[in-house]
């Protein structure tokens, strides 16, 4: 039986050509099918320099622009094409029901040039079943520091008030078929702040070196059982006050990959929600990046 594929949203631009490549091979280190799609934006009552008229006739040339692309390069990969006909950004979660990764570019072709995520991008990434990869313009610049270091390198985002086992399962993964070292990135508040009366806030009470050093205990905890999983893939805790955002943009740099996690649905909060952080990491992250949705709560 064959695996579930892997995934590539294409729209002719240059930003899904370079996610074509990303998905190639993500399937060949799955060992897993690739499914190109290209979903046809179309409305009769739209302007045709806005939306095309009409379903195409006599072939897609974004899809023979794919095939063109990948020609000579798929070696035992199997590659499938697939057009549809509707929104991009109500059909292409749906395709994360049968896949194992979906794949698309920051940007399509509509859209303002200003924009550093198209809207598709935000709705696949928050709606779709399966991890959402994002692959970014080239020359993106990020500041601050970069405790990288030379090598293949995964960054994963890890919170250690509620970490999410799939986001970590996921990015230990991937670190392993890339034989890459994974920096689990860690972030707290500094200074801590108690609260007193409006406006007024007593000085810390901890010391930094105890916060820091607590956080890193629990880091470590959580990585451990995934490390006994994948003992190959060499992973370390980088533990920093600030903001959590800020550093996994920083760490992005010269990264294989930066993975993060998705909100699970609450009560109070039944629509899927990505938060704050991982919106951030994709507006601003100079590396790939995945948004993996929660594992399904137990029954």
């Amino acid at each position: 039986m064959s695996p579930p594929p892997v995934v590539a949203a294409v729209d002719g631009s240059d930003d899904s050509l370079r996610a074509l490549d990303w998905a190639l091979d993500a399937a060949r280190r799955r060992r897993a099918p690739l499914r190109v799609v290209h979903v046809r934006q179309y409305a009769a009552w739209a302007q045709p320099d806005v939306l095309v008229a009409g379903p195409p006739e006599g072939g897609d040339e974004v899809l023979d622009q794919a095939r063109g692309h990948v020609e000579g390069r798929t070696d035992r990969t199997d590659v499938e094409y697939v057009g549809l006909d509707g929104l991009p950004g109500a059909l292409l979660p749906e395709l994360g029901s049968a896949a194992q990764l979906l794949v698309l570019g920051s940007r399509g072709r509509g859209g303002f040039a200003s924009l550093l995520l198209g809207s598709n991008g935000l709705a696949v990434a928050r709606d779709a079943e399966c991890p959402v990869v994002v692959v970014p313009r080239p020359g993106r610049e990020v500041h601050g520091e970069n405790p990288g270091g030379p090598g293949p390198r995964v960054v994963v985002g890890l919170h250690v008030d509620s970490p999410g086992e799939a986001t970590l399962a996921f990015a230990f993964g991937e670190a392993a078929r890339r034989g890459a070292r994974l920096q689990a990135v860690a972030a707290y508040p500094w200074p801590a702040r108690t609260w007193v009366a409006p406006g007024e806030f007593a000085p810390p009470v901890i010391e930094q070196q105890a916060v820091e050093s607590e956080m890193r205990k629990l880091a470590e905890g959580f990585l451990a059982p995934h490390r006994a999983r994948h003992p190959e893939v060499r992973a370390e805790a980088y533990v920093a006050p600030g903001d959590a955002a800020g550093h996994l943009v920083a760490a992005s740099k010269d990264a294989d990959l930066v993975v993060v996690g998705r909100h699970r649905r609450r009560l109070l909060a039944p629509a899927r929600m990505m938060g704050s952080v991982t919106q951030a990491v994709l507006l601003h992250a100079a590396s790939p990046v995945a948004v993996v949705p929660p594992s399904p709560p137990e029954e």
